[in-house]
């Protein structure tokens, strides 16, 4: 929040922007994560052997590639003080409806845009009960993740579609030259521009961030609050079910159990990468910084062969050192805008 602080009766001053622009651009919490994640990937790429090679990055990003799609949406989700806990299930839902499109003989982008329908119809579901309705997020989505994977579950039993167009696979598969980059990169990077686009330099980005300071401020300056948090349920939706899309192809299985969890590695990847629990702050680098560096240090220690339980346990240690740290700095940060009390007159 900026303070306003009073130098004279005819002198107003911001005191959160009485800092030089390199300043504030550059300390925040956004670019301590990319600090921190650059340090570990010169870190791994010391210690860790074969960490540093095209094949390597090529299964890093193949890896993340899911959760920077679903993050993208889930950031605005965020900031406006909502939550989607549906995404795991919903990326489960359209890989089966992706699966089953094919079986059925459909190709592969037709099947595929029905599994984008039905991922913006179960976002659609989400942000009509949360904003009509009025219900929390947390609960909806809670309650929507069981029916997703349920409807999942119940379409296709334990069984498992894994004939899909090998053009499409190939294709999801290429890397670009020999950098090793997977080439489905380019789709997120146009995506991250788009979201960031939306996001940090639109009236409706602002209405995002005014909505999780104040809703009622958000509302009485003219943002529908309601459109937008549907708008962004909606959006939600449609990247979890992109990817879907992405991980059938990726590993050739639909399956309805497909991407159990995921929903709790996009969140913390996103509250690890800036964004406040509480809403109202947050930046898409920041979510894509946070979202690589959990990547790079599963990577790095499935290389030494340490198992998933320590990187499960040194991710929620880094989530709650980031929202500690995030609450401490925010208070000090307030403290220090505070405007000094007024010299007391002598008479």
């Amino acid at each position: 929040m900026t303070t306003l602080t009073t130098g004279s009766p005819d002198t107003r001053t911001y005191a959160e922007f009485g800092r030089p622009l390199w300043r504030r651009a550059l300390f925040n919490r956004e670019m301590a994560i990319i600090a921190l994640l650059l340090a570990v990937v010169v870190a791994a790429s010391v210690m860790v052997p074969k960490f540093a090679t095209p094949v390597t990055l090529g299964y890093l990003l193949f890896d993340v590639t899911p959760i920077l799609l679903i993050a993208l949406a889930m950031a605005p989700v965020m900031i406006t003080g909502d939550i989607d806990l549906s995404v795991g299930s919903m990326v489960g839902l359209s890989s089966v409806t992706l699966g089953l499109g094919t079986q059925m003989g459909l190709s592969v982008p037709v099947a595929g845009l029905i599994a984008l329908l039905v991922g913006a119809l179960g976002g659609l579901v989400n942000g009509l009960l949360v904003t009509r309705i009025g219900l929390p997020a947390l609960a909806v989505t809670i309650g929507t993740l069981a029916l997703y994977r349920g409807i999942a579950v119940g379409l296709l039993g334990t069984t498992a579609i894994t004939q899909f167009d090998r053009w499409w696979t190939t294709l999801v598969k290429s890397k670009i030259g020999g950098s090793g980059i997977p080439t489905v990169m380019i789709v997120f990077v146009l995506l991250l521009a788009a979201f960031a686009i939306m996001l940090h330099f639109t009236p409706f980005g602002r209405g995002v961030f005014s909505i999780g300071l104040s809703k009622d401020a958000a509302v009485f300056s003219g943002v529908d609050a309601e459109r937008t948090r549907l708008v962004l349920f909606v959006l939600s939706g449609l990247m979890a079910a992109l990817a879907g899309i992405y991980y059938a192809l990726y590993y050739n299985s639909a399956r309805g159990d497909n991407a159990t969890g995921m929903e709790l590695q996009v969140i913390a990847a996103v509250v690890l990468g800036g964004v406040s629990v509480f809403g109202g702050r947050g930046a898409l680098h920041g979510v894509v910084a946070g979202v690589l560096l959990i990547g790079v240090l599963s990577k790095a220690l499935q290389l030494v062969n340490i198992t998933s339980d320590v990187v499960s346990i040194i991710t929620g240690v880094l989530l709650v050192l980031s929202v500690i740290a995030g609450s401490v700095l925010s208070w000090i940060q307030a403290k220090r805008l505070r405007p000094a009390a007024p010299p007391a007159k002598t008479s």
